[in-house]
């Protein structure tokens, strides 16, 4: 994309690989301190070293993977227009052309998501639900190539990057199953202070995502929420105004709280030098969308946050994340 707006520019990808990569036999979510609040994840520390020691000048994550607080020196420098948000049903062969509804009883689903899981227990209480760990390719084959799962649950958006869209058997709506902080949307990391670069990557931003996922990284990080817990979003942006539904579930998705606000965002662009030009959003430097239609996104995510914390999420989430930690 960047070779699309700096065509004599060079730029050299360099490959690599995470630890959380690595870990294919273990559920993320059992993994300690993988999303603790301003800590390294497993799948941006290595990234983040190559960044800091001058070896890259950018790097490219999946923003759900990305905490929402950066190590000091780090920011997204650009948020990407965003894919199909929504959770998608992949099954095996012998149930092309079904629906989750329709699978027999006991039919066991994988996932590695507890907020999958937690909301797909209680919308189909008749089906098993298991953990299934590996890239897509892995666990495409798992699914596959055995009878131990029925249908696996995947983010959308991965399927259609790798060419698999075809492998959609079911998209989840928002009813059945609301979609992961930051999902389908790809995050260019860069170091803060290196301003030819945050300039670069500023043409790559999508002011609509940077909105909507500075509300959805504002709501998770007040709730102190994580791939510990099941935490699940949907935004929507219409007639200039941001529309942020949240909901926390406890891991069997018996117990639940789910709120929806909203607020304008309706605000002109202002060309201001000075320094608050590169004030961070939860992470996010966008210098191509309104400073106050940020603030008022992430206002909304903590309000709506503020709103459930009211009503009892922390002791949700505290027990989930209890009962995690037990499994």
């Amino acid at each position: 994309m960047l070779r699309e707006f700096y065509p004599d520019l060079c730029f050299e990808i360099v490959a690599m690989s995470t630890t959380g990569d690595k870990i294919l036999d273990t559920a993320l979510s059992k993994v300690k301190d993988l999303f603790q609040i301003g800590e390294k994840s497993l799948f941006t520390k290595e990234l983040e070293n190559a960044l800091e020691r001058n070896e890259v000048d950018l790097v490219v994550h999946s923003l759900k993977d990305l905490p929402t607080s950066l190590p000091p020196g780090f920011t997204i420098g650009a948020i990407c227009k965003r894919e199909n948000p929504l959770d998608a049903v992949v099954f095996h062969p012998k149930n092309c052309g079904k629906t989750l509804s329709v699978l027999p009883e006991k039919s066991v689903i994988g996932t590695s998501s507890l907020r999958r899981a937690a909301q797909l227990k209680k919308k189909f209480p008749q089906l098993e639900f298991r953990d299934i760990r590996g890239n897509l390719n892995t666990r495409l084959k798992k699914l596959d190539e055995k009878e131990d799962f029925s249908a696996i649950i995947l983010a959308a958006a991965g399927l259609k990057r790798m060419g698999w869209e075809n492998r959609i058997g079911q998209l989840l709506s928002p009813e059945d199953c609301l979609y992961a902080v930051g999902q389908g949307a790809l995050a260019v990391e860069v170091r803060a202070k290196d301003q030819e670069t945050l300039n670069m990557v500023s043409a790559l931003q999508d002011g609509e995502t940077v909105l909507c996922c500075i509300a959805e990284r504002a709501f998770m990080k007040r709730l102190e929420g994580g791939c510990s817990v099941p935490v699940a979003v949907n935004t929507m942006l219409k007639d200039g105004q941001l529309y942020l539904t949240g909901a926390v579930y406890s891991l069997d998705g018996s117990d639940s709280l789910k709120e929806t606000m909203q607020t304008s965002v309706n605000y002109p662009h202002r060309n201001e030098d000075g320094p608050n030009d590169d004030v961070q959003h939860v992470g996010i430097t966008a210098k191509n969308v309104p400073g106050q239609a940020q603030e008022a996104a992430e206002n909304l995510g903590i309000e709506l946050a503020s709103l459930l914390l009211s009503k009892g999420a922390k002791h949700i989430l505290s027990v989930a994340r209890q009962l995690n930690d037990a499994c």
